[in-house]
């Protein structure tokens, strides 16, 4: 604790503080509502904010991940957005944390930072950093990458300062999973009246999810922490039952969604349950890997993807859940089309710009020149200027070849690492942690096949965060490891 926190916290100086505090709060209130403007109320929580700031930032942290899922997109003047509450909160603690290296950057545990998967992040970061320059766009591209530092700092570095144990991810958990909880309550509420229905679901997730996807991406990268946490609770106990109806709810939300993608990563995290324990995982990548290139050059040879090209008039908004997966296998679904759509333009646009891509965040900019007619269908006009919907191909056409490998480098190099650590775990407790960490990233990896989510607040501090606890677990095993050798006498 700083000499300016202890100051703020002394007996005296703490209930001066309070008296201040109260009376601020009534004379705001009473202002907001005279004068009618109703922002004045918000004062009180930023000299609450700016008073955890001082005394101790941990709790900012840690409210930054009561508020991400009741936060909501926020369009500003000049055609910029942002989310609210939690993005003001994220550079808080961006700018706090930069202070805190600057003051006590030799105190660091630099073990960490060489960490191969640190230094994999952070060569990724440094490439997104250099293609921001050779950028079709730069000022785009400074704002792709002023995000991604943030995020990197805050849910990657300063996570890992701040979780150095299993005690406070639980409590990190324990402020994430009731608040994501009464939002799915919400979400259902709103979602009864219609009977569930399917042609509803994008618009009752609303305010707090840009859509179904968004939301149910959400719910299903939470339930591998959510069932490690109940695990850790005795049998019928408060917390026990407490965690079991979240993921009830979690699970009917999951449901109600009518996600595809969420339903296939849930399954596929169970299956990849049994292949990080049977120690199979490096050969499920390399057999992925080889099917992943098989389908493209089969798809490339000759033009054989152009065979697969939608009928414009038979491409529709399907309106009934019972109708979907019929339509996506016939190529009639209008979502899965619009998604071929974009691939073969982004597929276009890698020969352009083979080594640096078109820059971070432009692939919106630029794909209109590269798109194939014959895949069009009558959404292709995106009006709500969404992106590729694929984070691999997103990051080969906007930063390259070097890009792509340096994040699907650390994306499989996460998921080895993790496997590793679960091996060398003697303790019950820390193995299931780790597995819960591994099956976290497994559907988010998935996810990000058909999506573009590493910088939506939903998705994207799960990835960095699920990364630092992981590196945390390796480092915690290295330490054990010297002691555990002289206790058995080697």
């Amino acid at each position: 604790m700083s000499r300016l926190a202890r100051i703020f916290t002394q007996g005296d100086t703490a209930r001066l503080l309070v008296r201040w505090f109260g009376l601020i709060s009534a004379g705001c209130i009473l202002g907001a509502i005279l004068t009618e403007f109703y922002p004045l109320a918000g004062l009180p929580f930023g000299l609450l904010l700016a008073y955890l700031l001082v005394v101790d930032y941990r709790q900012v942290f840690f409210l930054l991940f009561l508020v991400i899922p009741f936060s909501t997109e926020v369009e500003l003047p000049g055609g910029l957005g942002t989310d609210l509450p939690d993005e003001p909160l994220i550079l808080l603690l961006f700018g706090v944390y930069g202070l805190y290296v600057l003051r006590h950057g030799g105190a660091l545990d630099l073990r960490f930072v060489r960490h191969p998967l640190s230094l994999l992040l952070l060569a990724h970061v440094a490439w997104i950093a250099f293609t921001a320059l050779t950028s079709a766009n730069v000022l785009v591209s400074i704002k792709f990458l002023l995000a991604k530092l943030w995020y990197v700092t805050v849910f990657y570095f300063l996570a890992a300062r701040l979780l150095v144990d299993q005690a406070q991810v639980r409590k990190l958990l324990w402020y994430t999973l009731p608040a994501v909880t009464v939002t799915v309550l919400w979400v259902l509420v709103r979602h009864f009246p219609s009977g569930f229905d399917f042609e509803v679901a994008d618009e009752v997730v609303r305010p707090f999810y840009r859509n179904h996807v968004n939301y149910a991406s959400m719910l299903a990268l939470l339930m591998p922490p959510l069932v490690w946490l109940w695990s850790r609770y005795r049998r019928f106990s408060f917390r026990w039952w407490t965690l079991l109806l979240c993921g009830a709810v979690l699970l009917t939300g999951v449901w109600f969604s009518y996600t595809r993608a969420a339903y296939v990563c849930l399954l596929g995290a169970g299956a990849a349950y049994f292949i990080v324990r049977w120690r199979l995982l490096r050969y499920g990548m390399v057999i992925a890997v080889i099917a992943a290139c098989v389908g493209v050059l089969y798809l490339a040879q000759n033009n054989t993807y152009l065979d697969y090209a939608p009928d414009y008039e038979r491409t529709v908004s399907i309106k009934q859940w019972d109708n979907l997966l019929e339509a996506t296998a016939k190529g009639e679904d209008i979502s899965t089309m619009e998604r071929v759509y974009r691939w073969v333009a982004g597929s276009q646009m890698i020969p352009e710009r083979p080594v640096t891509g078109f820059g971070p965040g432009n692939f919106y900019n630029f794909y209109r020149g590269y798109t194939v007619s014959s895949f069009e269908t009558y959404v292709s006009f995106n009006p709500e200027k969404s992106g590729i919907h694929s984070y691999y191909l997103m990051t080969l056409v906007e930063q390259g070849w070097p890009g792509f490998l340096l994040f699907t480098a650390f994306v499989f190099a996460t998921l080895l690492y993790g496997e590793q650590i679960y091996r060398r775990c003697t303790d019950p407790d820390e193995r299931a942690l780790v597995m819960a960490l591994i099956l976290c990233l497994v559907i988010i990896d998935a996810l990000l096949l058909i999506n573009d989510m590493v910088e939506t607040d939903k998705v994207g501090p799960f990835f960095f965060l699920s990364a630092a606890l992981l590196v945390n677990a390796d480092l915690r095993q290295r330490r054990r490891a010297p002691a555990i050798e002289r206790a058995l006498g080697r």
